[in-house]
């Protein structure tokens, strides 16, 4: 997904209930206080739990965010993030991860809970 590259989001492990992402922190990253911004700690549960379910799917039906809620537990001063998506539901029309969030010490940094709407077959051409 271009907002995923734009952002430098890998994936770096994948699980049998999920897959985990990393992400380097650049200095435009980081907020005032120069720890990880939080919307940026929020993009990267979102991305874990939407590519594993493009993954839990094989990429054969579209999905999209419809609600994301992030406990932030300490800041993230180093130089990388990592998020670890599990995907705790899986239905026919929604799906709901739980991310933990570590920074570069492996200290928990935070945790998220996303939910996703699946919206049908990747062939379906949604207009506006």
């Amino acid at each position: 997904m271009p907002f995923n590259t734009h952002l430098g989001i890998e994936v770096i492990k994948v699980h049998s209930d999920g897959l985990t992402i990393a992400l380097n922190l650049r200095d435009e990253f980081r907020n005032v206080a120069q720890v990880l911004h939080g919307g940026v700690t929020a993009s990267m549960a979102d991305a874990a739990v939407g590519l594993a379910l493009v993954r839990h799917f094989a990429g054969t039906l579209m999905v999209s965010t419809i609600e994301l809620k992030v406990n932030y537990f300490r800041p993230v001063w180093g130089k990388k993030v990592t998020a670890r998506a599990r995907l705790v539901r899986i239905g026919k029309q929604i799906c709901v991860g739980s991310v933990d969030i570590h920074d570069d010490k492996n200290k928990h940094a935070g945790v998220a809970l996303v939910t996703y709407m699946v919206l049908g077959p990747r062939e379906l051409q949604i207009k506006a």
